[in-house]
């Protein structure tokens, strides 16, 4: 009768030193001195006038390919459906403030786990709508692209509806991990799902740990109701990967059927309409929680191990 009571206080004390552990790490975080200043090229490029582009050049030359003429940037500055653009830009983001803020503590997070990481100089630009590269991130700048960030209903967004719904201002930060993520994660050294997966997975759990406040939904893109899918199919998509020897199958066919973006996984059963795309990504995602959870390694050394070790010690399991 007492084996209850002392499971219970098994895992309310396992819960217990977990959050005094988390918040430890938030407190060292927020110790950290650190200052972000958000360089709003956007507003500098459209508010200024034809006179100003020279001093704009000289300012921000990165932004200004030497092969392209004067008249290419008079052009836009002055086009209509650019300046249209624009102004639907700073109806969301006049003020900045609040995501410099969130910027600060993300960038807080990576000098607390990555210390020898330089911060770069951040830039917001307005550009050509490139969803495929809506965050740029590199050792000296970090571009946002915020046209990408204005809400998944905006008129301007003629993309299929998994694409734009991560159009949505929250995305912003997962998106800056995202591109972060390439700096850090080793790539896999075999072409086998469960490489990608894993790959895929070690991205999404470096934004559990740098993005502590964002919903693991935001994390991974998914709205809530497809990452309810996942949680309440977990089993069923696991037993279908293993049933079908998918794990250690190099068929490249498996990438575009479950991880890379799409309107949905492809089973090729009648259930694929109702599922989410990238749920390979997602399970990889899971294994890689189960690993951190089970091993004491550093989040450095997990970001460059193989694939296979991390499964093999991760005792994944999902819930029935």
């Amino acid at each position: 009768m007492k084996q209850p009571f002392f499971l219970l206080l098994f895992f309310c004390s396992f819960a217990f030193f977990s959050c005094d552990k988390k918040s430890k790490i938030e407190k060292a975080v927020e110790e950290i001195p650190l200052e972000i200043k958000v360089n709003r090229f956007d507003k500098a490029f459209f508010e200024s006038s034809p006179q100003d582009l020279p001093k704009l050049k000289q300012e921000y030359p990165f932004f200004f390919p030497i092969e392209n003429e004067d008249g290419v940037w008079l052009e836009k500055m002055q086009n209509p459906q650019w300046r249209e653009l624009y102004t639907e830009v700073e109806k969301v983001y006049s003020n900045f403030d609040g995501k410099t803020a969130e910027i600060e503590v993300l960038f807080k997070h990576i000098k607390y786990y990555f210390p020898e990481t330089k911060t770069p100089k951040v830039y917001t630009i307005i550009s050509e709508m490139d969803y495929h590269n809506k965050v740029i991130y590199t050792k000296e700048m970090l571009i946002i692209s915020l046209e990408l960030y204005l809400g998944s209903q905006h008129r301007f967004y003629e993309f299929p509806a998994y694409i734009k719904q991560n159009f949505e201002p929250n995305q912003m930060l997962p998106d800056v991990v995202s591109s972060f993520s390439k700096t850090k994660v080793v790539p896999p050294t075999d072409s086998s799902f469960l490489a990608q997966m894993i790959y895929f997975g070690k991205e999404l759990y470096l934004k559990d740990e740098l993005l502590p406040e964002t919903s693991d939904a935001d994390k991974i893109g998914y709205t809530k109701e497809q990452f309810v899918w996942c949680q309440e199919n977990e089993n069923y998509v696991w037993r279908y990967f293993i049933e079908n020897k998918m794990l250690y199958d190099s068929d490249q066919k498996f990438i575009s059927r479950f991880i890379n973006p799409a309107p949905f996984s492809k089973f090729y059963l009648e259930i694929d309409n109702e599922t989410p795309g990238r749920i390979g990504t997602w399970i990889g995602w899971q294994i890689a929680r189960s690993f951190m959870e089970n091993n004491k390694v550093s989040l450095n050394d997990f970001l460059k191990m193989d694939a296979k070790e991390i499964f093999e010690k991760s005792k994944y399991k999902p819930k029935k």
